[in-house]
């Protein structure tokens, strides 16, 4: 198979002034902001299809924040279908209520309104929201979050001349219930259509491969100066190796966590994961340079894989509990081709996990989720992992399948302190990273292999830790981790906000809303790209501008 590229070009143009901060009120400042979520079509591969956008936006608007800020952010459903967003990276300090996941929130009905409230705490740099359930990310609905430092919290780089934001991904021409179908009907997804830079795709500098007239993505730039590029893989599952003609990258920022800088040539972005880099334009400004993005296709190992950060002596803590976590190939489960962790496929009860606590309802789900791989039966089940606040506690992720895995855990960073081949056993600590292992919230792990995290669980709630790969999340690979507080309900954690939502075996308790119904907002299926003219060589290369 042809890999898949997509590229733009770094082209010298004057920046554009950067856009003002809301003003400061009384207390912390609060960013207020509505957004209209609905379809729109589009056709960044040559074929129109109906995408997510929010407020007309695809991706979806900055949201540009400051630690310590207060966040309101109104979203309307414009969709046929229901709809959560979840913010990536963002850890949701004792209010999982705003987490936006089918275990904690209920989901927004078709025409409703919801409102999101949180605080930002104790966090600096890149994230991105995305919409939650039924593979609605393959059709958009993503955007950028920028927590800034405040003023009293220095940055270990200087200001750069510019900010960037580039979403990089797979994508496919079907519909996001297209897809979904292909896999309620036990089918693969097959090989992606292209890859898009910022929503947008190929350049055609080859009109026998690539169609004429798409519209395709520019980056503008001026020689001599510095810009922060934060790039994120908002993609279904493939990991893309990232790289700028002829410039190094310096890293210095992985979801959150300023890290030692290095410089890279290219490095690998796996599913669901950020990165922020410093590029300095500083080759021949007569030249033109691409921004590259294509798929990994040895992905039993990667190029960099940057793992030094040394700020925090986490070597110095005792584990309290360890979980191995153990993927495997797709397997049946009464009938239905699905995937698992530990032989546990998850399947989402109507009443949120969370929602089901408050309320003292049993049998909505169980407590009882295998911390350790075993030999029984594969089922289906509703259940959590149970684990201890103020707890230390290791994730060994076991990767027994044939391509990379991405997990994520919401709610948290963590110290990914060892990455090897073949089986993790307890000897395998012994070569742990105990000094200065990355801290993040989403790791790789690569087939035939293990990654080890440490996570301090400082955060009560029930959290969502997920593959980001979407067509293995939607197949049940992913459980939740209840962190109960012990001191009892709304003693530590943030009480449940007043706007709740109610479903489920709660559904009566809902109180009447008034909402909209857009019309225009009805059910239609994506066009088909039939012949699939590109074959997969979809070289997606930008338009340039003469440096």
């Amino acid at each position: 198979m042809a890999a898949a590229v997509a590229a733009v070009v770094v082209a010298a143009v004057v920046a554009a002034a950067a856009s003002a901060a809301a003003p400061a009120s009384a207390g912390e400042p609060t960013r207020d902001v509505r957004w209209e979520v609905g379809y729109m079509t589009v056709a960044p591969l040559g074929v129109s299809q109906k995408v997510i956008a929010i407020n007309n936006q695809f991706p979806g608007p900055l949201l540009n924040v400051t630690t310590n800020w207060n966040v309101r952010v109104n979203v309307q459903n414009n969709l046929d279908e229901p709809l959560l967003l979840t913010w990536d990276g963002i850890q949701m300090r004792m209010n999982s209520w705003q987490d936006g996941v089918a275990g904690t929130n209920c989901p927004i009905p078709p025409g409703w309104n919801w409102t999101y409230q949180f605080q930002l705490k104790d966090q600096i740099g890149s994230f991105f929201y995305f919409p939650s359930l039924g593979l609605q990310r393959a059709a958009g609905g993503f955007g950028p979050v920028t927590v800034n430092n405040r003023a009293v919290v220095p940055v270990p780089f200087a200001q750069p001349d510019g900010d960037i934001t580039l979403f990089i991904g797979d994508w496919y021409t079907k519909s996001h219930v297209e897809l979904r179908k292909m896999l309620d009907d036990g089918k693969d997804l097959g090989i992606p259509d292209g890859i898009l830079i910022n929503g947008k795709g190929p350049y055609s500098y080859d009109n026998t491969l690539i169609p004429e007239g798409l519209q395709h993505e520019t980056v503008g730039v001026e020689p001599g100066k510095t810009y922060r590029f934060r790039v994120h893989n908002v993609g279904t599952s493939t990991s893309l190796n990232f790289r700028i003609q002829n410039h190094n990258m310096r890293l210095v920022e992985a979801e959150g966590t300023y890290t030692y800088q290095q410089n890279y040539t290219n490095l690998d972005i796996h599913v669901g994961q950020s990165y922020s880099f410093l590029v300095t334009m500083d080759q021949n400004a007569s030249t033109d340079y691409y921004i590259v993005a294509s798929p990994r296709m040895n992905t039993t190992a990667g190029a960099a894989r940057p793992n030094p950060q040394g700020s925090f002596r986490y070597d110095s803590i005792n584990i309290t509990q360890t979980f191995v976590l153990k993927n495997e190939l797709p397997l049946l489960i009464n009938g239905k081709r699905r995937r698992t962790i530990n032989g546990v496929s998850y399947s989402p009860p109507e009443t949120p996990l969370r929602l089901a606590d408050l309320h003292n309802l049993t049998g909505v789900y169980k407590t009882d989720f295998p911390t350790m791989p075993g030999n029984a039966p594969p089922k289906m089940a509703s259940s959590t992992l149970n684990a201890s606040y103020k707890g230390f506690l290791e994730i060994v992720f076991q990767n027994n399948d044939t391509g990379v895995q991405t997990y994520h855990l919401d709610g948290y960073s963590f110290f990914v302190v060892g990455m090897d081949n073949g089986d993790w056993t307890p000897d395998c600590r012994s070569r742990y990273n105990k000094w200065d292992a990355i801290s993040r919230s989403t790791t790789q792990v690569f087939p035939g292999g293990w990654t080890a995290v440490l996570v301090s669980l400082d955060n009560v709630g029930i959290w969502n830790l997920r593959s980001e790969k979407l067509d293995n999340w939607y197949n049940g690979q992913e459980v939740y981790v209840k962190v109960a507080d012990p001191l009892g309900y709304n003693i530590t954690e943030m009480i449940m906000p007043d706007n709740a939502l109610y479903c489920g075996l709660l559904k009566d308790l809902q109180k009447p809303q008034i909402h909209q119904v857009n019309s225009k907002s009805s059910a239609q299926a994506a066009d088909r790209w039939g012949a699939r003219v590109l074959a997969m060589v979809l070289l997606i290369i930008a338009a340039v501008v003469s440096i």
